[in-house]
């Protein structure tokens, strides 16, 4: 009884932000492998903030240039403008577990091919430390860039 009290007296609960939620998704695939959890990286926001941008801008889909970011990983995700939460987009990139095999890079994938597992490899890599995210929209899309450092997916090393 006295719980619920305080409960009530607290006021309602603010819902977490889309980088919270997008962080503890990101966490929670790392500890399933004992991987130490991401910190946010503000920098690393912003450079993300910088592609979705350009990407809402000019209407297309890629990767950035790799010379604009060093050292620096990156996930895409795309779909229908304001359609999809935060829990999907991520989910996308954490669904591809099902392909994803330990092993030493570029030999992750039980299909074969390590692009079928680029995402999760990125997410769940050891040696990554630190994520910055931004989301877009424009009239058709929303964009979800992250951009992780270090990058992930590296020839020659053990994910994860």
């Amino acid at each position: 009884m006295l719980f619920l009290a305080l409960a009530a007296a607290a006021g309602p609960v603010q819902a977490q932000s889309w980088e919270a939620q997008l962080l503890m998704l990101h966490n929670r695939e790392r500890a399933v492998w004992s991987v130490a959890p991401l910190a946010w990286d503000p920098g690393l926001s912003g450079s993300a903030d910088q592609w979705a941008q350009a990407l809402a801008v000019s209407d297309r889909w890629g990767h950035s240039p790799r010379n604009q970011r060093s050292g620096q990983g990156e996930n895409l995700w795309m779909g229908t403008a304001n359609a999809f939460p935060v829990t999907a987009m991520v989910g996308s990139w954490i669904g591809e577990r099902r392909w994803f095999r330990s092993g030493i890079f570029p030999a992750v994938s039980r299909t074969g091919r390590w692009n079928d597992v680029g995402h999760y490899t990125q997410i769940i890599a050891r040696t990554t430390t630190r994520v910055g995210c931004a989301i877009r929209s424009n009239r058709r899309w929303t964009y979800l860039v992250c951009r992780y450092s270090p990058q992930a997916n590296v020839d020659g090393r053990a994910i994860p």
